[in-house]
């Protein structure tokens, strides 16, 4: 029997980060994509695995991910079979682990087409995303073509990387002509004047062929340490070579690696409602405030002339607020954490003084 088109659909799903932003509730040892940060009832990474299988088939969905939360994947999704989680011996950049889920899907499967998604993004439209990534698959299987998805700018973000498109382009699927970091304000608002940049969401949509022909172009160094593992991929002996081999591959993301050399990259301008969910900051617009501004977080709220906070306790905790505005205060099993939302960007280099203070189990 022919197998149906979606049988050549797959997934790399990231899920290897810490989320130090977003400590003391994301911890290495509970990163961020497996609590329930938003307190919606299901955490970032069960959303974004319901998400994918809704147009991908569960069991082509591979989870590239660190060693110590192998456990925590399969007690989130108990579907997930053992061969669909890819450990990596150790922190690496997006780069190695994107062309090992490569070669491994595409030793099952050469006619494969992959999605490449964050599991701690928050997507507020699903149906168009999974329009928008359904578009995507049918634009690689026709050409080469190594496709990214741009967020439509709402105001002139210095957060985000920029990718700029050629305006000229008619259809939905637009030439990209670079790729900008974090830019200052005074860019930023260039950016969003001349209408033809989009925030980089990091979501990637591609053959699984393609771009491994990329990175053999591209990064050669990095395609011949995996080259050597090409018959032991998704064999009992993988585990073995990636424990020698990993290491030596450049800790270097898909973007500097890939995306910024490659010839045929094109991108699709969405507008559907996105967060990357960077910081404790971005939570609060994805989520509603009472009258006062304050958003709330697994807690319940007694306050008089405080506002604009966020505050998110452990076990929905009755929390007591007078005279206290724009602060960002998180609850954990362990630590207490009250900071002014103006110093957030501070939060990542107190937990690394309260690790170094108390230890790292900590952070």
């Amino acid at each position: 029997m022919l197998g149906t088109k979606k049988d050549n659909y797959y997934a790399i799903v990231m899920a290897g980060g810490v989320g130090s932003r977003f400590w003391p509730s994301s911890k290495a040892s509970n990163p961020k994509q497996f609590i329930d940060i938003l307190g919606v009832g299901e955490t970032l990474f069960q959303t974004t695995f319901n998400r994918l299988s809704t147009l991908i088939p569960s069991e082509n969905i591979y989870i590239l991910t660190n060693k110590k939360y192998v456990e925590m994947i399969k007690d989130q999704v108990p579907q997930i079979k053992d061969e669909q989680i890819v450990p990596e011996p150790e922190m690496r950049n997006t780069a190695p682990s994107i062309l090992l889920g490569a070669l491994k899907i595409f030793a099952k499967n050469p006619d494969a087409l992959t999605i490449v998604a964050p599991s701690d993004h928050w997507i507020k439209d699903e149906a168009v995303f999974l329009e928008t990534i359904q578009s995507a698959f049918d634009g690689v299987e026709k050409d080469d073509r190594l496709i990214t998805l741009g967020i439509e700018p709402t105001f002139p973000n210095t957060g985000y990387g920029y990718i700029k498109y050629d305006k000229s382009e008619k259809n939905s699927l637009k030439k990209v002509e670079e790729f900008t970091e974090k830019p200052n304000l005074k860019k930023a608002e260039k950016f969003l004047e001349a209408g033809n940049y989009v925030w980089n969401a990091g979501i990637f949509v591609w053959s699984a062929r393609f771009i491994i022909e990329n990175f053999k172009k591209h990064m050669p160094e990095m395609y011949g340490i995996f080259e050597k593992g090409e018959k032991l991929w998704n064999t009992a002996s993988e585990k073995d070579f990636l424990e020698k081999n990993y290491s030596r591959a450049s800790n270097i993301s898909i973007d500097y690696g890939i995306m910024e050399k490659a010839d045929s990259v094109y991108v699709i301008p969405v507008d559907f409602k996105w967060s990357d969910l960077g910081a404790w900051s971005s939570v609060q617009s994805e989520l509603p405030s009472d009258e006062k501004g304050n958003t709330l977080i697994n807690a319940r709220l007694h306050s008089h002339d405080a506002s604009n906070n966020i505050i998110s306790s452990y076990n929905k905790k009755i929390v007591v607020l007078k005279g206290i505005s724009d602060y960002i205060i998180v609850e954990d099993k362990d630590v207490l954490m009250i900071v002014p939302k103006s110093e957030e960007q501070e939060i990542k280099k107190l937990r690394e003084e309260v690790m170094k203070e108390f230890g790292d189990q900590l952070g």
